[in-house]
């Protein structure tokens, strides 16, 4: 096969596997900015769902037990934001960032405190990760030309979040638009005093809301710790968060938009990694921090070029007091 295919579908591959926390961090984001609630604390709770589940995991041996620990600890994350915005009512954006530096502080301070290895958590081994997984058939069409390399390197080989990430994307689309929970959810987002004359608890449907991104988030950290890598590392989230708060705003606060932002950002990054060393002719080698740079540089110019254009739920980031 030829080697420029080989190596658009090795970038593609990288692609998947790079975007999966920002795809589930993405779904987080629109269930709970759909119900009306501004979720910056995205960073946060992947941050910290990632320190839970390579925590868990490490102590268990168990991925799952990790993926649960990070479950969790994310959605108590998440209620924290949801008790300071939805029960008092307070900024959106301050509770977020408040949540962001919780997380990162008390992740390096846990990780000091527990294992004594400067804020990581010992390596992870054997059943205490997500090993890849083979699809059925992946080695009897690894010979067929494309289609073969297709099934076999860019499908096949994933670990399990990798395909509960792009499972989600469906999923939440579905709940959003064909159940009477993502009706009264968007409805809520757009004009909570019609939703509460209806007899619909506001807050209750912004809670259930704001636990929806909590699970979203954790299996979006536990993917980093216990699926890409092997251990927990001080900040290893890196701006993911924003990155897929960047992504679903670009995306209109919609699943499928918002997947493919997520997708375009991970291509960046899989590029910044396979173009590093590389000449091309009358421009010569690109520097590595240009491309690496690239993926954070590209959120900068989506929200400031199409945040005026993408219309965000009419009521987001304002408080609902009841009438009497």
């Amino acid at each position: 096969m030829d080697d420029t295919l080989l190596l658009l579908i090795s970038t593609l591959d990288s692609t998947l596997r790079v975007s999966t926390p920002l795809i589930l961090c993405a779904m987080a984001g629109i269930f709970s900015e759909r119900s009306g609630i501004i979720d910056i604390g995205l960073e946060g709770k992947l941050l910290a769902g990632a320190f839970a589940a390579a925590a868990g995991a490490a102590v268990s041996g168990s991925a799952f037990i990790g993926l649960g620990a990070a479950i969790i600890t994310s959605i108590m994350m998440a209620l924290l934001h949801g008790f300071a915005c939805i029960t008092h009512r307070g900024n959106h954006v301050v509770s977020g960032l408040a949540i962001n530096i919780l997380a990162s502080g008390l992740t390096v301070t846990l990780g000091v405190a527990w294992f004594h290895k400067g804020g990581q958590t010992p390596n992870l081994s054997g059943d205490a990760r997500f090993s890849p997984i083979t699809l059925p058939g992946a080695e009897t069409f690894a010979d067929i030309p494309l289609l073969g390399h297709v099934y076999t390197e860019l499908l096949s080989g994933h670990n399990l979040l990798v395909y509960v990430a792009f499972l989600a994307v469906p999923i939440t689309w579905w709940i959003l638009y064909k159940t009477r929970f993502g009706l009264r959810l968007r409805a809520v987002g757009e004009n909570p005093q019609a939703v509460d004359t209806a007899g619909i608890s506001v807050a209750f449907l912004r809670y259930r809301a704001v636990i929806c991104a909590g699970i979203l988030c954790g299996i979006a950290g536990a993917y980093l710790s216990t699926g890409q890598n092997a251990a927990f590392g001080k900040e290893m989230s890196a701006g993911q968060g924003y990155i897929a708060l960047a992504a679903m705003i670009f995306g209109k606060w919609k699943p499928l938009p918002g997947l493919l932002a997520c997708l375009l950002f991970g291509f960046l990054d899989a590029m910044a990694v396979r173009l590093q060393g590389v000449s091309f002719p009358g421009i010569g080698e690109i520097p590595v921090q240009f491309m690496q740079a690239l993926p954070y540089a590209l959120t900068v110019i989506l929200l400031a070029g199409f945040i005026g254009k993408a219309v965000a739920p009419k009521a987001i980031g304002n408080p609902y007091v009841k009438e009497r």
